[in-house]
């Protein structure tokens, strides 16, 4: 079996490839690999006005569930509201879109299908099938982010998407709520308001830990609900992520064939694991170029910009998790949200200035900055 594009991963990063692709190159034969039974998995994810490119959006829309005007972020001392907007893409809406992308006879889903095997212009599968491709691109996941020189920071997560009793009189999504009891590192509410008697909360952690207590974060997510004067009727789904937030290790580089993209190939942001920007970018970039071509200086400049802000933001996580004790980091989120909209929307993007960088670092650090951690740190290095 031979394609233009071969697409190993049914995630984020590969469904905005393969609408990329059906939007520039319809006629492109695409085959795509996901070992599970659905694609996308069973994820939320959300991006900011900002974020996209007009053009971009005509291909992305599809896929979004819900808009609001603005979104809010609540800490001890802050309450501000962010003007910007904010959008959801909920992985049933993914598969939906990206199967019908996919139906006819220039596209083949191979799902349940895992892939044992990657090279350059062919994947085995573990079944023994073989499938060529002009270009190979495999995005299987954080699984295999390198992380090779000290251990890194997690952001991790459960959320119950809840059917209330009663409509709720939230209006925007509430995108950090640190009002709640710093534990286990910066802890924090993450609110979307999908129906007027449906939410998604999410209980959200910056941790040194990966580990996830399942029943205790379910207990703090229904415990959050009530005490907002939320009333639960029933949980509609759980969905749970541990996603790295690294300081170190190498930046990886692109290769032509297979290409390492998604959270594997460093297309991500370090500091937020809000992905979608920069796999919107890359997919635009595969997607400009026809199949089988060299994708070249295009996508060599575009991973340059991105090594140098990931290696920026690796920076401030390095900050966060070695020079801060775990219950004082909230003070360091606290100050960026004091910041100019516009400063805060370019970091959300990783498309951050020089002027960025440097509001976001000079000036008398926030409180709980330890030169004796950081220090030991480095010692431990």
């Amino acid at each position: 079996m031979r394609f233009d594009y071969v697409l190993v991963g049914g995630g984020l990063q590969n469904a905005l490839l393969t609408l990329a692709l059906r939007d520039r190159q319809p006629g492109a034969s695409i085959a795509l690999v996901e070992r599970g039974s659905h694609l996308a998995g069973n994820h939320t994810w959300s991006f900011h006005g900002g974020d996209v490119k007009a053009a971009s959006l005509a291909w992305l829309e599809p896929l979004v569930a819900h808009r609001w005007p603005a979104c809010d972020v609540r800490f001890p001392s802050l309450s501000r509201t962010l003007s910007q907007g904010y959008a959801t893409i909920p992985s049933a809406r993914v598969d939906a879109v990206v199967r019908e992308r996919m139906a006819g006879p220039r596209g083949r889903l191979f799902a349940g299908a895992e892939a044992v095997e990657v090279r350059a212009h062919e994947v085995r599968l573990a079944d023994g099938r073989r499938i060529e491709g002009a270009l190979v691109v495999d995005a299987r996941g954080p699984e295999a982010l390198p992380t090779t020189s000290g251990r890194p920071g997690f952001q991790k997560f459960l959320g119950l998407e809840l059917a209330l009793a009663r409509p709720s009189r939230l209006a925007r999504p509430v995108i950090m709520d640190a009002t709640v009891p710093q534990t286990d590192g910066f802890h924090f509410a993450y609110v979307l308001p999908l129906a007027e008697d449906r939410l998604l909360v999410e209980d959200t952690y910056f941790s040194d830990s990966p580990a996830l207590d399942h029943d205790l974060l379910r207990a703090r997510v229904h415990q959050y609900a009530v005490g907002h004067g939320f009333e639960v009727a029933r949980v509609l789904r759980e969905e749970t992520g541990v996603l790295p937030m690294p300081w170190g290790g190498p930046l990886p580089r692109p290769s032509a064939s297979p290409l390492q993209a998604g959270y594997q190939g460093g297309w991500f942001h370090p500091a937020t694991g809000y992905s979608l920007p920069v796999a919107v970018r890359l997919a635009e970039r595969v997607a400009s170029v026809p199949p089988g071509a060299a994708l070249g200086p295009a996508l060599l400049d575009l991973a340059r910009r991105q090594r140098g802000q990931a290696r920026y933001a690796r920076v401030l996580n390095w900050l966060l998790f070695c020079a801060y004790p775990p219950g004082e980091r909230w003070h360091v989120l606290e100050r960026f949200y004091r910041l100019p909209e516009p400063t805060i929307g370019r970091f959300y993007a990783l498309q951050m200035t020089a002027l960025d960088r440097a509001r976001l670092l000079l000036g008398r650090p926030p409180r709980g900055f330890s030169v004796r951690l950081a220090w030991a740190h480095l010692q431990a290095a």
